[in-house]
């Protein structure tokens, strides 16, 4: 994988440009760049996040995912490398099922709202969601791996779960949506 950082301010991005793990030069506006910048803030609100209050085990996990998103981050800053690999995804869907099996299942829409924690996991969510995005519109103009745009997916789905987990850490509950709509049609 390219250089190593040894200096971080260099001045050679000043004219708009930045360069990839392959030391090609590309637009600070390139797809690519803006995939990569969306990947880092996810992973930089993962961090905030755990700042927070959470059970051993969902700590243990975010900080694996953090890991991931470093290679995803990688994987992306090098045209063709393949850093994140699928065993990556299938991780997510057994966090999503193991975690998802300790929830009552939904009946409302909920808020991203509850404990700190919780909001701070919906705002991963939203970041993840938009981390796809990018990925994906790379993807419709380069050949880029399945598994950054399903890793992506996956996240946000268990950032979800994980806010559901979180709200009620300390016998809290999810916030309800209170839909005008419904309320009208149940009579209320």
């Amino acid at each position: 994988m390219g250089n190593r950082l040894t200096q971080i301010a260099t001045r050679t991005g000043d004219n708009g440009t930045t360069g990839l793990g392959d030391n090609q030069r590309v637009s600070k506006n390139s797809l690519r760049v803006h995939a990569m910048g969306e990947v880092d803030e996810l992973n930089s609100h993962i961090g905030v996040l755990l700042c927070e209050e959470m059970p051993a085990d969902v700590r243990v996990l975010l900080v694996e995912i953090q890991h991931q998103l470093f290679n995803l981050g990688g994987e992306l800053s090098i045209p063709g490398y393949e850093l994140l690999k699928p065993e990556a995804v299938l991780a997510l869907d057994e966090a999503l099922a193991t975690y998802n099996a300790q929830l009552p299942r939904l009946q409302e829409f909920i808020l991203p709202a509850g404990s700190r924690a919780a909001a701070l996991a919906h705002v991963c969510r939203t970041v993840a969601r938009r981390a796809e995005r990018a990925v994906v519109a790379l993807g419709s103009e380069e050949a880029i791996k399945e598994a950054p745009r399903q890793y992506l997916n996956r996240l946000s789905d268990l950032m979800f779960v994980l806010a559901r987990v979180l709200n009620r850490m300390n016998g809290g509950d999810d916030v309800y949506w209170k839909s005008e709509r419904l309320g009208q049609s149940n009579g209320s």
